[in-house]
């Protein structure tokens, strides 16, 4: 996947811009974390590279196409996204709410078939969820909830998947499963997957590849250990740090003040 001079406004006309000609590619089959300060565009960017959003001018490149130029099921086949915040009645059980990943195989009235079941049943797998498939909404954890929205995004059986924020409002057990699942399906089925988080250690330790960003522009990009540096902490967030490496922890940064 590719960006090309992307710029967006959420008032398209006059408003100020949110992304600034933005260019960067992603790497197929490797980790890709978003990074960067409150309000710089991460989401953002996420949004108009699944095509939530329409850029003022330039384009996201997807298998040599422009993403403007697929009808929103074909992009659906190729692309998946676990929002920050999802919504889904409660009573829903886990397999139904899954299941609701295959509508982008689906016409109007098209009945549930084998390769449904099978893909169903394969995120459910995937997920570790398959104990839990009668189980409703209600019934979970929060990380429970959270390996259910991805479960729903891996029923769509594409090879990009995008998390915008995917440990949000979960605690620290749940945030390191649910990025332990992010690794292992990237690992064991070669996915592409690309996600915004907050948290720049665990960006450094579950990514192959991260993007700064910065008032609406990619300030650099490239392995972990290139771009998270002491300066660029304090270039980018307006944080003085310390970097450190250890064998069990590998590369860490320590804020130690502003």
């Amino acid at each position: 996947m590719d960006i090309k001079e992307l710029s967006f406004s959420y008032e398209p006309k006059r408003g100020q811009l949110q992304l600034q000609e933005i260019s960067c590619s992603f790497r197929h089959g490797k980790i890709t974390t978003i990074i960067g300060p409150n309000g710089c565009g991460k989401s953002t960017l996420l949004g108009v590279m699944s095509q939530n959003y329409t850029p003022r001018s330039g384009e996201v490149i997807l298998d040599g196409k422009a993403i403007a130029g697929y009808k929103p099921k074909e992009l659906a086949q190729k692309l998946a996204v676990v929002h920050q915040q999802n919504e889904a009645p409660h009573d829903l059980t886990v397999e139904k709410l899954t299941s609701f990943g295959r509508m982008a195989y689906k016409g109007l009235f098209s009945a549930h078939g084998e390769a449904d079941d099978k893909a169903v049943e394969w995120a459910l797998r995937c997920t570790n969820l398959l104990e839990k498939r009668e189980a409703t909404l209600d019934q979970l954890s929060g990380g429970e909830r959270q390996r259910v929205w991805i479960a729903v995004a891996l029923a769509q059986q594409t090879r990009i998947l995008f998390l915008d924020e995917p440990t949000t409002f979960l605690d620290m057990y749940y945030q390191l499963e649910v990025l332990e699942l992010i690794k292992a399906l990237n690992r064991s089925h070669g996915l592409t997957i690309i996600m915004v988080l907050h948290d720049i250690n665990q960006a450094i330790r579950y990514s192959d590849d991260i993007v700064v960003m910065q008032n609406g522009r990619v300030r650099l990009q490239g392995a972990p250990r290139d771009v998270i540096t002491e300066e660029t902490i304090q270039d980018v967030y307006g944080v003085r740090s310390v970097i450190r490496e250890d064998e069990e922890a590998g590369l860490t940064v320590l804020p130690v003040g502003i």
